[in-house]
C-alpha cells in the first residue's frame, strides 16, 4: 500500500475527526475526514477532466490549509508529482521555478495569486480553488494510483540562499522511509498516548520539513492545525494551545527577547528574582550550580518560570526545532521553563532530517544523533557527509550540479560539524560561509552571530563580514541602543580569541526581510544580498 492510501485509509476510517484546522484568531475553521475526502474527490475529478498522466507536475501556489492539503493528496493521489510553492515569494521568481519544471496545472489559491502569475507568463495552465473543488466528485473510496520505489513524488525547490533555486526530487523510496522515522520520534519525544497530538503549525508546507510534518500527522491520523496569518501568530498560538509545533531558531529567540524585555519592565525585586534563579539554573545546568542555587532554582520555578510558561503556551510539552542551530543559551531558557526544545538537523536534500535529538539525552548546542538507517562521516575539511535511502533523487533537469553534489556516493551537506562523545552533532556553520580573514583563521559565522541576538537586547539580527579583510565586522538589526549594542559587543569579544572579535559594528535602519529579499522563505540570511545592500557601509569599515 502507498503511503497516500494510508492517508486515505486514515481519513475513511475517522470521518468525524478533524483532520485540518485552519486557525483564524480566536476562531477554529475544521474538516473533518468525510470533508476533505469529498473535496479530495472533487480535485481529482478536476484533473481527470483536464487528462493529467502519472508523473505530471502540478505546481500548488497557496497558504497553509484546509484546501492545501486537499489539493496535495488530490495530485499525489493521481500519480502527479506535486511541486509546491511560497504564495509570497515574488511572482517572478515564482514563475522562473514554474518554467523550469514545465508543469501540466498551476493551482493557485485566488484570482489576485493568479493574476501575480499571468503577469509573467500569460499563458499559464492556470486553476484558482473554487473552480479546482467545483467538479463532481469521483468515489471517494478509488485507490491512489500506484507508483514504484524510484518514482517522483514531489519536487521542492531549494530556497536559493545562495544562487539559483534548485528542484530537489523526492522519491517513493525517500518518503516511505522517513515517515515511519518521525513517528517514532514523534512517540519518543510525546509518549505513548490514547488520544491524537495537538499540533500547531506555522511555516509553509512548501518546505521541506513543513510537508514532513503534515505528511507525519496523516499517517498518524493526528490532526493539524495550522496558522492563517502570521502576524497574529502570538493568537492563533493561544486559540490552538498546541502540546508541540516545529519552530526556526528566529521565532524561539523571539520569544526569549521579548519575555526578558516585559520582565525589565516588572518591579525591581521581581527582576532580581528572575535573573538570580535564571543564573542559578544555568550554573546547575552547567554542571556548576550549588546548594544555594538550587534554592534560587525552586524559587523561580514557583513563582515566575512557571507564569512565563502558561504565557506562552499552557499545554506545550516540547518544541522542535530546525532549518538553522538553536543557540544553547535559548535552549537552556526554554528548558528552564519547562518546555523542552528538540532540535532537528536536515536538508531539502536529504529529506528534511539527518541528525534529531532522542530524549532523554539532548544537549543543549546540539543537533542530537544521526537518525536510524542514515550513515554520516566528516571529511577531511570538516564537512558533514551523507548516504542511505533519505537522500533525494537528484536536482530537476540538473544533472551536472547533481553529480557534483556528491562525493564517492556521498551527500555533501556543506556544514562543517564537530561530533563528540555523546554521538551527537554540532554544526558549526556553513562551509561556504566561512570567513577568512587576511590573518589566514577560519571563522565559521554563525556562532557569533548567535551570540550577538541571544545576548544583546533588542537585536534581533545579525550578519558578520570580514572575508579576506583585516578583522571582523557587523551589521546589526532590531529596536537596539547603542550603547548597549557597544556594551554587548564588548563582553562577547572578552570570550574570543583576537581573530574572532567584531572590531566595528553597524545598526542599520531596516531589518532583513522575505520582503526586502535579505532573507529567505524559511528565514535564512541571503548573506550576498544583505552584503550587496549594506556595500557602502561595510566598504566603511575599512576605509
Amino acid at each position: 500500500m502507498s503511503f497516500v492510501d494510508t492517508f486515505l485509509d486514515n481519513l475513511r476510517e475517522h470521518p468525524a475527526r478533524a483532520f485540518v484546522q485552519e486557525v483564524h484568531g480566536d476562531t477554529v475553521v475544521e474538516s473533518t475526514g468525510r470533508e476533505l475526502l469529498d473535496l479530495i474527490a472533487r480535485a481529482r475529478a478536476t484533473l481527470r477532466k483536464r487528462e493529467l498522466a502519472a508523473g505530471d507536475r502540478v505546481v500548488l501556489v497557496a497558504p497553509n490549509g484546509i484546501r492545501w492539503v486537499a489539493t496535495d493528496l488530490a495530485a499525489l493521489a493521481e500519480g502527479a508529482v506535486v511541486v509546491p510553492m511560497y504564495a509570497r515569494q515574488d511572482p517572478a521568481e515564482l514563475v522562473a521555478m514554474m518554467h523550469d519544471c514545465a508543469p501540466t496545472l498551476v493551482v493557485a489559491a485566488t484570482d489576485l495569486l493568479a493574476d501575480a502569475v499571468r503577469a509573467h507568463w500569460s499563458d499559464a495552465p492556470l486553476v484558482v480553488f473554487d473552480q479546482f473543488f467545483a467538479a463532481e466528485p469521483i468515489d471517494p473510496a478509488t485507490p491512489a494510483v500506484l507508483r514504484a520505489d524510484d518514482d517522483p513524488v514531489t519536487i521542492i525547490y531549494t530556497s536559493g540562499s545562495s544562487g539559483v533555486p534548485k528542484g530537489v526530487v523526492y522519491s517513493t523510496r525517500n518518503v516511505d522511509f522517513m515517515l515511519p522515522v518521525t513517528r517514532d520520534a514523534l512517540v519518543a519525544m510525546m509518549g505513548e498516548r490514547s488520544t491524537p497530538d495537538r499540533v500547531f503549525h506555522y511555516l509553509p508546507f512548501c518546505f521541506a520539513g513543513s510537508r514532513v510534518v503534515l505528511w507525519t500527522c496523516l499517517l498518524r491520523a493526528n490532526p493539524i492545525m495550522v496558522s492563517t496569518n502570521l502576524d497574529n501568530l502570538a493568537q492563533e498560538l493561544k486559540t490552538a494551545a498546541p502540546n508541540y509545533l516545529l519552530n526556526v531558531p528566529m521565532l524561539l529567540e523571539r520569544i526569549k527577547n521579548g519575555v526578558e524585555a516585559k520582565l525589565r519592565e516588572r518591579p525591581k525585586a521581581i527582576q532580581w528574582l528572575y535573573e538570580r534563579s535564571r543564573d542559578a539554573y544555568l550554573r546547575g545546568a552547567t554542571g556548576r550550580g550549588g546548594r544555594r542555587d538550587a534554592l534560587a532554582v525552586w524559587m523561580g520555578q514557583q513563582l515566575i518560570f512557571s507564569k512565563i510558561k502558561q504565557q506562552i503556551g499552557p499545554n506545550l510539552e516540547c518544541l522542535i526545532c530546525g532549518s538553522a542551530p538553536l543557540g544553547e543559551d535559548t535552549q537552556h531558557w526554554f528548558r528552564m521553563l519547562g518546555i523542552p526544545v528538540y532540535q532537528v538537523y536536515g536538508l531539502t536534500e536529504t529529506t528534511a532530517i539527518v541528525t534529531m535529538d532522542v530524549p532523554p539525552l539532548v544537549y543543549p548546542g546540539r543537533v542530537g544523533p544521526t537518525i536510524p538507517g542514515v550513515e554520516t562521516k566528516i571529511s577531511d575539511d570538516g564537512e558533514l557527509l551523507v548516504r542511505g535511502p533519505n537522500i533525494f533523487s537528484g536536482y530537476w533537469r540538473r544533472p551536472e550540479e547533481t553529480e557534483t553534489a556528491f562525493a564517492d556516493g556521498w551527500f555533501c551537506t556543506g556544514d562543517q560539524v564537530e561530533l563528540d562523545h555523546t554521538n551527537t552533532w554540532r554544526i558549526v556553520g556553513r562551509v561556504k560561509n566561512l570567513l577568512v580573514p587576511s590573518s589566514g583563521h577560519n571563522v565559521a559565522p554563525e556562532p557569533i552571530e548567535q551570540k550577538l541576538v541571544e545576548t544583546i537586547e533588542g537585536v534581533e539580527q545579525a550578519v558578520l563580514v570580514g572575508h579576506g579583510k583585516p578583522y571582523l565586522c557587523a551589521l546589526i538589526s532590531g529596536q537596539v541602543d547603542a550603547d548597549t549594542v557597544e556594551a554587548g559587543v564588548a563582553a562577547i569579544n572578552e570570550a574570543l580569541p583576537h581573530y574572532k572579535r567584531v572590531r566595528k559594528h553597524r545598526i542599520v535602519d531596516d531589518a532583513f526581510t522575505v520582503e526586502n529579499g535579505m532573507l529567505t522563505a524559511n528565514r535564512k540570511l541571503r548573506r550576498t544580498a544583505i552584503e550587496s545592500a549594506h556595500a557602502s557601509t561595510i566598504a566603511g569599515f575599512y576605509a
